[in-house]
C-alpha cells in the first residue's frame, strides 16, 4: 500500500537515476530523501546516540555515513543491524542491488552533538529526573567538552496541569545570520510522558576550529584580528661599507667673477 507522496518519492528517485530530471525536481527530491532518511534512522537508533546523516553520491553508488555516539549499537551483532538498515533503505527508494551503502561513524565530541544531548535528556526525563536537573546536567557537560554556548529549552505540563516552558542558558549564543547555521547545533525531540507530550529543545554553538574537527573551519564575520606590525629589515654593516665607499657626485660649477651678465630684455 503506497501513499501518493511515497510513490513521488520512489518517481522521483527513479527519474534522478534515470538522469532526466530537471535541477529543481532533482533539489526538492533530494530533500525529502534526506528528510525521510534522517527521520528513519532519527527512530530506529536513537538508543546508540543518534547524531545525523550524511548522504554521498559518487559516481556508480551512494553512501550513507551514520554519525553516532556508539557505533556499535549501530552496526549490531556480527553487523547484522547495518544490513537489515541497508536493507530497508533499498526497498523504500528503489535503489538497485548493491547500489547503496550504509557506514557508522563515531562523533568525535559526544559534548558537541545537540541530537545525543537531546536523545539525554529525553531517556533522563523518561527514568524520572527531575527537569531542572536533567537540563543543568547537560549545560555542565556541553560546556565543558569545550562548547562557546549551549541552550536548553523543555516545554510542556512539567509539573502542574498548566503548560510552561523552561529555558537554561549559559554562554554564548548567535541567533540570526550566516553564523548561526554554520556554528549552531539544533536538535528537537518529543518525550511521550505520563501527563502528556513534553518537548525537549538543544541548541549548541560551537567554537572555532581550524582543521574543522571540533567547529567551523570559517572563523566568524565579526572577529577582527589585529597582527603585529613587522619591524624594519636592518641592513647589515657588510652590506652598507660599499655604499658608504660611493663616490659623491660632482658639485654644480659655479659661474666666473668676470663673467658678464646677460642683458636684460627690453620692454
Amino acid at each position: 500500500n503506497t501513499t501518493p507522496h511515497h510513490t513521488t518519492t520512489l518517481q522521483s528517485q527513479s527519474n534522478m537515476s534515470a538522469g532526466n530530471v530537471s535541477k529543481k525536481r532533482k533539489f526538492v527530491a533530494d530533500g525529502v530523501f534526506y528528510a525521510e532518511l534522517n527521520e528513519l534512522l532519527n527512530r530506529e537508533l536513537a538508543e546508540g546516540g543518534y547524531s545525523g546523516v550524511e548522504v554521498r553520491n559518487a559516481p556508480m553508488k551512494t553512501e550513507i555515513i551514520i554519525r553516532a555516539a556508539q557505533p556499535t549499537k549501530v552496526l549490531g551483532e556480527k553487523g547484522r543491524r547495518i544490513r537489515e538498515l541497508t536493507h530497508i533503505v533499498q526497498r523504500r527508494f528503489n535503489f538497485d542491488e548493491g547500489t547503496v551503502e550504509l557506514y557508522a561513524e563515531r562523533v568525535l565530541t559526544r559534548g558537541l552533538s545537540a541530537h545525543a544531548q537531546a536523545e539525554s535528556i529525553k531517556f533522563k526525563l523518561l527514568a524520572g529526573v527531575a527537569v531542572r536537573r536533567a537540563a543543568y546536567g547537560v549545560v555542565k557537560f556541553v560546556m565543558e567538552s569545550g562548547a562557546k554556548g549551549c541552550e536548553v529549552i523543555v516545554s510542556g505540563k512539567l509539573r502542574a496541569q498548566r503548560a510552561k516552558a523552561m529555558k537554561f542558558q549559559e554562554g554564548y549564543m548567535i541567533k540570526t545570520g550566516q553564523a548561526a547555521v554554520d556554528y549552531v547545533d539544533k536538535a528537537t525531540r518529543h518525550v511521550m510522558m505520563r501527563q502528556g507530550v513534553l518537548g525537549v529543545k538543544v541548541a549548541i554553538m560551537m567554537d572555532h576550529d581550524p582543521e574543522g574537527k571540533r567547529g567551523p573551519k570559517k572563523p566568524l564575520s565579526d572577529i577582527v584580528t589585529i597582527h603585529e606590525v613587522k619591524p624594519d629589515a636592518v641592513i647589515p654593516a657588510a652590506a652598507a661599507a660599499p655604499a658608504a665607499q660611493m663616490v659623491a657626485p660632482a658639485a654644480p660649477m659655479q659661474p666666473a667673477a668676470d663673467a658678464v651678465p646677460a642683458a636684460l630684455p627690453a620692454y
